[in-house]
């Protein structure tokens, strides 16, 4: 099965920098951004722009053709945003409302499904910004509690980091402080905070699960 993970922080704390020397792999730019960093050549990255969940799908599925398929969809927030963006002005009020919300955690909730229906050595991680409720927990951030009330997205995925600035240095925690939802298996990650390099990440996560590296599907594949 393919693994999902997810990445959450505040905006500026280095989580789509992370892909910085990811290789082989195909890169969903949800807000059709300019990358924080210059691509090189043989970094060998597939950029689609598309907010489009059925275009998502479609190139994922793909991935069982190819051998440790790695995509990552930055940012995969925005795929609610866009929804809701495009949607509520049209959805009125009352039972259309509730069902504009009820839709875009259904797309939402089937992306990340059909992630874990992929073949294994897929590895496909949701880059999102964070939220911190009344309570002082910080969760993945989304379009309001409707939503979160239908869907408990990080309960969703076995591995979830978030991107924090400590000493100076932009960072990945790997074990929860007790307030935000960061979660790693156990024996995956020694230290508390590692440098924010996603492809130290994604090697240790191949590593430890035994998975093939990555390779960048060829055109007819």
């Amino acid at each position: 099965m393919g693994i999902p993970v997810l990445i959450i922080g505040r905006s500026g704390t280095g989580k789509t920098t992370s892909l910085r020397n990811i290789k082989n792999a195909v890169v969903f730019n949800i807000l059709n951004k300019t990358l924080p960093f210059q691509v090189k050549v043989e970094n060998n990255l597939a950029i689609v722009k598309t907010p489009d969940y059925q275009k998502i799908k479609s190139v994922l599925i793909r991935a069982t053709a190819a051998e440790g398929y790695l995509g990552i969809i930055d940012d995969a927030g925005y795929l609610m945003t866009d929804a809701f963006m495009n949607g509520h002005s049209s959805s009125a009020k009352g039972n259309a409302v509730f069902e504009l919300y009820n839709q875009i955690a259904d797309n939402f909730y089937d992306l990340v499904k059909a992630v874990g229906l992929l073949d294994d050595d897929v590895i496909v991680y949701f880059l999102m910004h964070e939220d911190q409720n009344d309570f002082g927990n910080i969760k993945p951030k989304t379009i309001g509690k409707m939503l979160d009330d239908k869907v408990c997205l990080e309960g969703m995925f076995t591995i979830c980091l978030r991107t924090v600035i400590q000493d100076k240095k932009y960072v990945f925690a790997t074990k929860t402080d007790g307030l935000d939802v960061v979660k790693t298996p156990l024996g995956l990650f020694d230290e508390d905070y590692i440098d924010n390099d996603l492809a130290v990440v994604d090697a240790k996560i191949r590593k430890f699960y035994n998975l093939k590296e990555s390779k960048l599907l060829k055109k007819g594949e």
